[in-house]
């Protein structure tokens, strides 16, 4: 087993358990609160709105986005680190039949594993401040996975080194 595969099959079980374990944790201590939170500024929205309250409501309704954006922030986290080991995993069982040298099969793997875990972290870090380095941090993780998968598939398509002319 070469450094890269390695690298792609412990890097993804520990990013699959990493991810469940976050899962796990916002479901039981932190899920039921923010759907709490969620409904009740709903309520109180549609209660303000009934009584023809617009500031009331309008600030309900602004808890509301709040209260959402943070929710969904931390579902889609959990969900894509748990995606993104998997893709690692697969990845890495098939990494011996890539076509490149060790060194660049590595450094396409540890990009594929440095984006994995940066791009969730990043939307994660959204949820305390909307600001430029969370949103760096997201899009830098992106960018190294797509640009290492882009890579890696350019490796698979490659002919075996000895077949070549």
């Amino acid at each position: 087993m070469s450094s890269g595969q390695r690298l792609l099959i412990v890097g993804g079980i520990a990013l699959a358990l990493w991810g469940m374990g976050y899962g796990l944790w916002y479901a039981v201590f932190a899920e039921h609160q923010a759907l709490d939170g969620i409904g009740a500024s709903l309520a109180t929205g549609f209660s303000a709105a009934a009584e023809r309250n617009t500031t009331g409501a309008d600030a309900a309704l602004l808890q509301y986005r709040a209260a959402k954006y943070n929710y969904d922030r931390q579902v889609d986290v959990h969900g894509h680190w748990i995606a993104l080991a998997m893709l690692l995993i697969v990845v890495g069982i098939a990494y011996d039949r890539v076509e490149f040298s060790r060194s660049v099969k590595f450094a396409a793997a540890l990009g594929l594993l440095l984006g994995s875990i940066l791009f969730p972290l990043g939307v994660l870090l959204e949820t305390a401040s909307q600001g430029p380095i969370p949103k760096g941090i997201a899009v830098l993780g992106s960018a190294l996975v797509i640009a290492s998968l882009a890579g890696i598939t350019y490796g698979f398509a490659r002919v075996p080194s000895a077949t070549r002319d």
